[in-house]
């Protein structure tokens, strides 16, 4: 089954470039690790995924590009097809002269109604295209105006012309120190909205991504570009092909709905954390080698201890005992409660290694069986060089402190009713920023009560 990616707004459009990128090269690499039967079928799977043929032979990236200004997507377009591996169909982007100024209103209520009918086409042509239409996948950023107003636009749209397929919103959340001075308000009016018409939400935060640019790539002055290649690294772990549980022999054949319907069992929790070990500079990995247990140890911690990466976990946080319901140290309890967990390993040995550590009762809320909340998916073929590397996609309480503080500050700014007037002049009034208060405070509420 195929997806169809929407790149929507300046960051989406780059991300995008860098997704279609990663997962071109680690097709065409010889460093797949395994038989050669099993690299032709992942290169034939993930190219039914992702791209569609055509005479030249050069594959051509299911994708629709839209941004409210033009420059993006021309470096985009011509970014592609100069690589000479891959490019965008000439005729899949749209995009206008005049931006949306940081402002959700103006690209959900003025640029989403004028233009609908001109998107929505295009991505029709994109999904007809497809043998079998897998569902969509769209990247945005939370914090400007193109991509939250009009993505969180689009996604509704997505989601009345096609009621039953697959929507995944990948979703940047912006620098914690600020790139927008609106960005809360734009963030809070995007995560409501989206909530509403999406399947899940995964997303990365810009200050996390910084930390692991920094501290585990070693990069000195680091770009969006930078943040933007680790996004697409990790984007690519989840979505290359692998092999599910229960799919037999051949890859899996419908990324999206295997992906979600394990891991969004109700529909309160929809909000998908992603987290790789290990991740290091091309450079080093010639000297690096490492085992299974030892990763998946790390990955086990990283998730109950909700680190961000491999440096700097916190070892003394434990799950609580079986039955016990006095937090079991001292300290307010930093334990991370799971609704439900995938893990996806890549590379050598994998069908021999032991997740039995993910499976364990007290990781997972009591509502749901740790025997469903649990998925694991392997492939022998290794992943964009790295020998064994292993992805953690969870549902759990990753997001609840910066979906806390992301909703205190736009509440702070809205109680004193700052720069509501650039919001209500297209249309978007108090009654509406309220009802989106409501939904985020619901989703705070939910997680915290795991």
């Amino acid at each position: 089954m195929s997806i169809v990616t929407v790149q929507l707004g300046q960051c989406g459009n780059q991300i995008g470039h860098e997704v279609f990128s990663a997962l071109c090269s680690d097709i065409r690499g010889t460093h797949g690790l395994c038989s050669k039967k099993e690299n032709e079928s992942y290169q034939d799977s993930c190219k039914e995924r992702f791209f569609c043929e055509e005479e030249s032979g050069v594959p051509v990236a299911r994708a629709v590009l839209i941004d409210m200004e033009p420059k993006v997507i021309s470096q985009t377009l011509s970014m592609a097809a100069r690589s000479g591996h891959w490019k965008y169909n000439s005729h899949s982007h749209f995009c206008q002269k005049q931006g949306s100024g940081n402002n959700w209103a103006n690209g959900y209520s003025v640029h989403g109604p004028r233009h609908k009918e001109a998107i929505m086409n295009l991505v029709q042509k994109e999904a007809e295209k497809c043998d079998r239409l897998g569902g969509f996948f769209t990247i945005m950023s939370m914090a400007g105006g193109t991509g939250s107003g009009l993505g969180a636009f689009v996604t509704q749209c997505l989601r009345d012309a096609f009621p039953t397929s697959f929507i995944l919103n990948h979703v940047i959340w912006p620098y914690g120190t600020g790139e927008v001075i609106v960005q809360n308000y734009n963030s809070v009016l995007t995560l409501s909205h989206l909530y509403h018409s999406s399947d899940a939400l995964l997303v990365h935060e810009n200050d996390v991504i910084h930390k692991i640019c920094a501290q585990l790539m070693n990069i000195k002055q680091i770009s969006f570009r930078d943040v933007n290649q680790v996004i697409a690294h990790q984007l690519g772990s989840v979505f290359q092909p692998t092999h599910t549980a229960g799919g037999g022999s051949g890859y899996s054949r419908n990324p999206l709905g295997d992906l979600l319907e394990p891991l969004v069992p109700h529909p309160e929790f929809r909000m998908l954390g992603l987290r790789n070990i290990p991740q290091m500079p091309e450079s080093s990995l010639a000297y690096s080698t490492f085992s299974w247990p030892g990763l998946i140890k790390h990955l086990r911690q990283i998730l109950i201890a909700n680190a961000h990466m491999e440096e700097g976990i916190d070892w003394q946080v434990r799950p609580p005992d079986p039955g016990s319901s006095i937090p079991s140290t001292n300290k307010p309890l930093h334990f991370n409660t799971s609704i439900a967990n995938l893990v996806i390993l890549r590379g050598k040995d994998v069908h021999s290694v032991d997740l039995g550590s993910f499976q364990d009762p007290s990781l997972y809320t009591s509502w749901l069986n740790p025997q469903d909340a649990f998925n694991a998916w392997k492939t022998p073929r290794a992943f964009n060089k790295y020998e064994k590397s292993a992805a953690l996609v969870s549902n759990s309480q990753f997001l609840l402190k910066p979906l806390d503080s992301i909703v205190g500050k736009a509440w702070n700014m809205f109680a004193s009713k700052a720069y509501l007037h650039q919001y209500t002049k297209f249309g978007i009034q108090e009654e509406d920023f309220l009802d989106c208060f409501t939904t985020l405070e619901q989703v705070i509420s939910s997680y915290t009560n795991l």
